[in-house]
């Protein structure tokens, strides 16, 4: 089968070829599925760079989300699923034709929810949704959040606003400020702005926000401790610059703040099956409603990877940008 390759660690655009692999076979408890559509996430490009808290062994198939076809089954799985049309997150190698699942990660899906939004609707949102049930803010506190354009930003603000919290959506360009609001989110505000934190702050109150979740890293994410107030809690959920966060020490002692990571892949395998199903049934009902917003910033096909890899680095992309095999 055909499948976007690495041999080597380096720029995604660069040290991603297509070639061809072995078509892979389910063993016991898995399927194989033929993929429609597969994402690009940020996590994959560290993972191609080397930089990632997952390193495979090379040479190594890209892609770790799709939505596709189940076509065969594994000892001990339900030949019936063969043709269902599923979404699944958490796997390896769905830069491809056909790739491995575990019969009990795969996501059947209604036919109210496309093929563009099923591609990305596990491994992004599930964060999202995650992360909000693990933070300490309730209906009626204070969030802020950095990248708010990006993917995991949108849907927190769709999931903070179905849940009565507030949000505060900071956005790193001027330009994505009415790129954003044009979509409907309240609060956008740039951290090019010189008193972005004061603007903040006359959002929240006195009382500060309960909250924040930065994934943006250095000096923006470090202000955030500004706008916490009183046992707030910084979560770091990514880091878009790479760079240190020099961290006011004075402000973390008298505030008493909490400051921890958050890495999905390790909260979704420590989650209690029955917790993790209500979620993506959440997830499933607003996507289906069309509530969950999953825009797309371009398709492109398999023997196009390197393409895609270019393109899925743009800054201020509209959407996520998806390979079609």
């Amino acid at each position: 089968m055909r499948a976007a390759i690495y041999e080597t660690f380096g720029n995604p655009a660069d040290v991603t070829k297509v070639g061809d692999v072995p078509q892979p076979q389910p063993g016991a408890g898995e399927v194989r599925i033929r993929t429609i559509l597969s994402p690009i996430h940020n996590h994959d490009l560290w993972t191609t760079r080397g930089s990632y808290g997952y390193k495979p062994v090379l040479p190594a198939v890209g892609g770790t989300e799709a939505v596709g076809t189940i076509e065969a089954v594994g000892d001990g799985v339900d030949a019936t699923l063969i043709g269902r049309r599923v979404a699944v997150g958490g796997v390896h190698g769905t830069w491809a034709e056909y790739f491995i699942a575990s019969a009990t990660g795969i996501v059947p899906l209604p036919e109210a929810i496309s093929d563009e939004a099923a591609a990305q609707l596990i491994a992004m949102p599930f964060s999202a949704i995650s992360l909000l049930d693990t933070l300490n803010a309730k209906a009626g506190d204070w969030i802020v959040q950095t990248a708010a354009n990006g993917a995991v930003g949108k849907v927190l603000a769709a999931l903070t606003a179905a849940r009565g919290i507030h949000l505060v959506n900071l956005v790193r360009r001027e330009e994505a400020v009415a790129e954003l609001t044009a979509l409907g989110l309240s609060h956008v505000i740039a951290t090019s702005r010189p008193d972005w934190v004061e603007q903040v702050k006359a959002l929240t109150g006195p009382d500060g926000a309960r909250s924040a979740v930065d994934s943006v890293g250095g000096a923006i994410g470090a202000q955030l401790i500004d706008v916490l107030g009183q046992d707030g809690e910084l979560v770091i959920f990514g880091t878009a610059t790479g760079e240190p966060m020099p961290l006011n020490s004075g402000a973390l002692i008298f505030k008493q703040i909490t400051i921890k990571g958050f890495w999905g892949s390790k909260v979704s395998t420590a989650m209690a099956g029955d917790k993790k199903a209500k979620l993506i049934g959440e997830l499933i009902t607003m996507a289906a409603g069309g509530t969950l917003p999953l825009p797309v910033g371009g398709i492109f096909a398999l023997a196009d990877a390197a393409r895609a890899m270019d393109a899925a680095q743009v800054p201020g992309r509209p959407g996520k940008i998806l390979i079609r095999p």
